[in-house]
């Protein structure tokens, strides 16, 4: 059970923020997977080469810079978690929010670029089983969606 449920205007009304961090987050994980492409060449390079030394000081730069984007990436994600939603997927942008449907437990599902939440999943579904919204009156609020927790 979640702690909070979303109706869909709540949900659409955190869209905004979510956007932004989960751009952000992506674009430093564009980052990150690219150094670490750099840091596993120039491995396999000193494995080859056995004798050739590699450039320490512009490793340790790219390692660092690496660092930090995984540090921003945690960041991004906690964030928006503590919206009460849940990042599915980084890569695709893939963003659920807990919520009631005709008495169960499901997700608005939501892809950063969209307008507006627009499907819906069960728990176990996933993106693949997502359904469109016939309309909002299907939602129903719950005594916990409480108040909103951005930061």
């Amino acid at each position: 059970m979640s702690d909070r449920y979303f109706d869909r205007n709540e949900a659409e009304e955190l869209l905004p923020l979510i956007s932004g961090v989960l751009t952000e987050a992506r674009q430093e994980k564009q980052t990150m997977d690219g150094l670490d492409n750099e840091l596993a060449r120039a491995a396999a390079k000193v494995m080859m080469l056995g004798g050739w030394l590699p450039p320490h000081r512009e490793l340790s730069e790219k390692r660092a810079r690496r660092d930090q984007a995984r540090e921003k990436i945690a960041e991004a994600i906690r964030q928006i978690h503590e919206t009460g939603c849940v990042v599915k997927d980084l890569d695709e942008g893939l963003v659920d929010f807990p919520s009631m449907r005709e008495g169960r437990e499901v997700y608005l599902c939501w892809k950063l670029g969209e307008e507006h939440i627009g499907y819906w999943h069960g728990l176990d579904e996933g993106f693949a089983g997502r359904k469109p919204l016939e309309d909002a009156e299907n939602e129903e609020p719950d005594e916990r969606s409480g108040p909103r927790r951005l930061h």
